[in-house]
């Protein structure tokens, strides 16, 4: 039976030949040109199997890039990470204020606004982290796992204002599996310096 790692290379190199289709959510979904004999970091694989993380597929998508297969320290991994999830609170923030600007109910409206508020959040504290890592990763992670409440505050609003928007609900997700690869990443930053904090 192979292990855990081993399916996570495999889906490493599976991911890098047949790479996500262009949805209408490809600007929320990282892209990723990988070629098939540059293997994963170990660092990445052992992060594949953090029971934070949602969605391996994703996360093995988002962290197939050049940049990240060259070998990074958990911090300069933390730091692309929070650098992804600011970059997909933006591309999703761009999405909805996109969907503002269409008519829609008020309760409508009301919600999308509260969404808008919750991803400028979001952007700021992915942004906020990234500075936080090596000098309080507990911080950091308490920090990462709000911006995962606030998004799921967000999702709430939508449901009850009846909000039909599947480009809303794929940025939703896709700011979860950032956040679960943020508090994964804090999580290992303070198994690695346990006295420092």
């Amino acid at each position: 039976m192979a292990s855990t790692n081993q399916l996570c290379l495999v889906l490493v190199i599976f991911l890098s030949v047949f790479s996500l289709s262009s949805l209408l959510t490809s600007a929320i979904i990282p892209k990723a040109n990988v070629s098939l004999s540059i293997p994963s970091s170990q660092l990445v694989e052992n992060l594949c199997n953090g029971k934070a993380i949602q969605n391996r597929r994703f996360f093995l998508k988002a962290l197939s890039s050049p940049e990240v297969i060259v070998e990074m320290d958990t911090t300069q991994l933390g730091t692309l990470i929070m650098k992804l999830g600011a970059a997909n609170a933006k591309a999703t923030l761009n999405v909805y204020n996109e969907i503002i600007k269409k008519p829609g109910s008020p309760q409508a409206l009301k919600a999308l606004n509260c969404c808008v508020e919750v991803y400028k959040y979001a952007i700021l504290s992915f942004e906020m982290v990234s500075s936080k890592l090596v000098e309080d990763p507990q911080t950091a992670n308490y920090d990462v796992a709000v911006i995962g409440l606030e998004i799921a505050n967000c999702e709430k609003e939508l449901i009850i204002a009846k909000v039909q928007a599947p480009r809303l609900l794929a940025g939703n997700r896709f700011m979860k599996y950032y956040v679960s690869m943020g508090y994964e990443i804090t999580s290992s930053l303070e198994l690695e310096n346990p006295n420092e904090y």
